[in-house]
């Protein structure tokens, strides 16, 4: 059986190695995703061109791409970009896509709508990072444009426990092979220092028998942000007409919401 472990730096790409390579397979049909109509109608008021940061196999860019929006696309790991181009190949669709980090984003041309779905920002582990982030994007944004950014809250009621953890684990049948792939999982969650650590097992298993694993350490992994602390980096950058919505809704978001959005203009 082929083992492999990786424990990643803040200073490496996240996506990698078997992460990357079973993430579309793990995620399964992700056609009815509530962000997609969302981000679509956001774009419809915003205007084109469009920034899908963080876009990683093409989830979002590609099916824009297919319905003829002017999308490129970001990534900092060079493995998820590999297969979106592959992905894209098979479409019959030319993506332009950049491999780079949120806070050193320089790109060719600026863009009247900037996503950053799935809650990729929170993988900009330190502060003064997510503030460049916040100034790079503003950059890149054309006067009248839109930045809209999805997070994850991971609120709790105790807000005097300051560590939660849970585990989980989760397997799809791989095309072509029949191979079963298996992922275990277990995140740690200091509210306090508001960072995330995680580990992952890949296991593939063929006819019962597991012939290949991997296994993955992230520490930390991801950043809580607050909502009020993330308006106040859109304001430090320059943006105005802040809002903070519900999930993938217009209404106004609350304490308690697992998912917000948080949308900002460049006047």
């Amino acid at each position: 059986m082929k083992t492999r472990e990786n424990i990643l730096q803040n200073t490496e790409y996240e996506y990698r190695g078997a992460m990357a390579q079973f993430w579309d397979l793990l995620r399964g049909d992700t056609s009815k995703w509530e962000d997609r109509p969302f981000y679509g109608q956001i774009i419809a008021e915003s205007g084109q061109p469009v920034l899908d940061v963080g876009c990683g196999t093409g989830r979002l860019l590609l099916d824009y791409l297919q319905q003829g929006i002017d999308i490129d696309g970001v990534d900092n790991s060079p493995e998820m970009l590999a297969l979106c181009r592959q992905k894209a190949q098979q479409l019959g669709l030319q993506p332009k896509l950049y491999q780079q980090g949120m806070e050193t984003l320089a790109l060719p041309r600026t863009y009247r709508t900037i996503l950053v779905p799935s809650s990729s920002f929170q993988l900009v582990i330190e502060p003064d990072d997510a503030s460049k982030a916040l100034h790079r994007f503003f950059q890149h944004l054309a006067p009248g444009g839109t930045l809209v950014m999805a997070f994850l809250s991971y609120y709790m009621a105790d807000e005097q426990r300051p560590i939660v953890t849970g585990e989980w684990q989760q397997e799809m049948t791989r095309s072509g092979d029949g191979a079963i792939v298996r992922r275990w999982s277990r995140s740690t969650i200091d509210r306090v220092k508001q960072l995330e650590h995680t580990e992952d097992r890949y296991d593939v298993i063929v006819n019962g028998e597991v012939v290949a694993s991997e296994s993955l350490s992230r520490s930390p992994a991801t950043r809580i942000y607050t909502q009020d602390q993330l308006v106040k980096y859109y304001e430090s950058a320059g943006f105005t007409n802040i809002r903070v919505t519900s999930g993938f809704t217009h209404q106004p978001a609350t304490a308690t919401d697992a998912v917000f959005t948080v949308l900002g203009a460049k006047s």
